[in-house]
């Protein structure tokens, strides 16, 4: 039944522990009403209503909408929407981003199937989503195996509809499904947040696109895992283990192979200039300044992060873009020291240039894989280290060498504003993620307050 006796209320805040802001209004002596979280949004929706009233739009007394504004529940499956939202997102993002939102997406998918006949395992389900139905391009334009094909038509079947996540119950499974591994132990803290963020930000294109009126991912009161920023400082190398970690990788694959002499100067720019695996990985032999004698210098402006064929658009394991957070035409540039100066002429002398000039690469002349240099650290450590530290988190990955270097230069007094340019961080960024590294700072501290303290004795 349709009613031109309306009423709208102004907007009225509700006193409870989240602030959150009501709309009311009656249509033919019935009385409706709308919680909003921001005071924006409940001024939006009574916007509509007084508009819709003013032009002489009659409201159905049994949902108290006019005609203009009545939502009819969404059709569109989760699944469907997926597959939009990768579309949109996949053209502009990084190929290690695209790889993340499809792990996420997968996750999201599998907590939003219904029990239907004929369900394969989750292990199947979640092997066609990752391998076909989230990469571009899609399952419609690739040829597709058959049991991976029939897997997503089942998908398509028993996705619930999009408009489920608006239930506060259903966001807050879907947000639980997240803190678990497929083993059912706790998934890291930061794969739980990287997750949830796209989420989120898929929720936030389903409003752009009309699907809810707000997010209701945020609306839910779930407890984030805490993730810490901070390096630990049991990783962080001093310079007498980082030489001795430097010399064994020249022993990893013995004399002849060169396995690891190969890489001893990609770490060394690690350590010496700290460097980022993938800025040292696309190194150039015209991005340096190497004197005989004193510092040097690196014109940074090209990454090499490793990726996989799947989410490239060159279909290259190794994606080629450039510095990290910075526009792709910026460049930084790096004092190098003696040591990693030397380092960088035995390398040239000893294995020259890949054809396009790179430092480091294989003997086939590839990108040298994450995964390659991974393997020879590991071995340097158990040649370098004493059992016990070997089997500590010291210098448990390449990246701590990068670590290990910051934490150097800071505990050696160089002005933090210096050791982010060189580092390519902001300063906030660096004091807060070499916080615990920095030694000393107790004792001085001590030192202060006891003198302070022996003047008042």
């Amino acid at each position: 039944m349709k009613s031109l006796d309306v009423k709208v209320w102004g907007v009225r805040k509700r006193d409870t522990k989240t602030p959150s802001y009501g709309v009311r209004w009656y249509v033919a002596g019935n009385v409706f009403s709308e919680t909003f979280r921001t005071k924006a949004l409940a001024e939006h929706y009574r916007a509509k209503l007084m508009r819709a009233m003013r032009e002489g739009e009659e409201f159905d007394t049994e949902s108290g909408l006019p005609g203009s504004m009545e939502q009819q529940k969404a059709t569109l499956s989760w699944y469907d929407f997926a597959l939009k939202y990768l579309a949109m997102k996949w053209p502009h993002a990084a190929p290690n981003t695209r790889d993340a939102i499809n792990e996420s997406l997968t996750s999201v998918t599998v907590a939003l199937l219904d029990e239907r006949p004929g369900r394969p395992s989750d292990d199947v389900i979640r092997k066609a989503l990752r391998n076909w139905a989230f990469v571009l391009p899609g399952p419609d334009h690739r040829e597709v195996p058959d049991e991976a094909r029939n897997t997503l038509h089942w998908v398509a079947k028993a996705s619930r509809p999009l408009a489920d996540l608006a239930e506060p119950a259903t966001a807050r499974a879907v947000l639980d499904s997240l803190k678990l591994k497929l083993d059912g132990t706790a998934a890291a803290a930061e794969t739980v947040r990287r997750k949830r963020r796209t989420l989120v930000n898929a929720a936030n294109y389903a409003v752009d696109l009309g699907e809810f009126r707000e997010n209701p991912i945020s609306a839910v009161r779930w407890q984030k895992p805490k993730v810490s920023n901070q390096v630990d400082p049991r990783v962080v190398a001093n310079p007498e283990q980082a030489r001795n970690l430097l010399a064994a990788v020249s022993y990893v694959g013995g004399y002849r192979r060169a396995r690891g002499r190969r890489l001893v100067g990609l770490f060394a720019a690690m350590y010496f200039g700290g460097l980022r695996p993938a800025e040292a990985v696309g190194l150039a032999e015209t991005d340096l300044v190497l004197p005989k004698t004193g510092w040097g210098s690196a014109l940074l402006h090209r990454t090499r992060p490793s990726a996989g064929k799947q989410w490239t658009d060159s279909g290259e394991t190794h994606d080629d873009r450039g510095l990290k957070n910075r526009p792709s035409e910026d460049v930084r540039r790096v004092p190098i020291p003696p040591q990693l100066v030397a380092a960088f002429r035995e390398h040239l002398d000893t294995f020259g240039t890949a054809d396009d000039g790179r430092l480091f690469f294989t003997e086939k002349g590839a990108v040298v894989p994450s995964s390659t240099y991974y393997r020879v650290w590991q071995e340097a450590r158990v040649l370098a280290l004493p059992p016990a530290a070997a089997a500590s988190p010291l210098a448990s990955r390449p990246y701590d060498l990068r670590h290990s270097a910051l934490s150097t230069w800071l505990n050696a007094g160089v002005d933090p504003t210096e050791v982010a340019e060189r580092a390519g961080n902001s300063v906030e960024v660096l004091l807060t993620r070499y916080a615990k590294c920095l030694d000393g700072r107790q004792e001085v501290a001590n030192r202060r307050i006891e003198d302070l303290l022996r003047e008042y004795e």
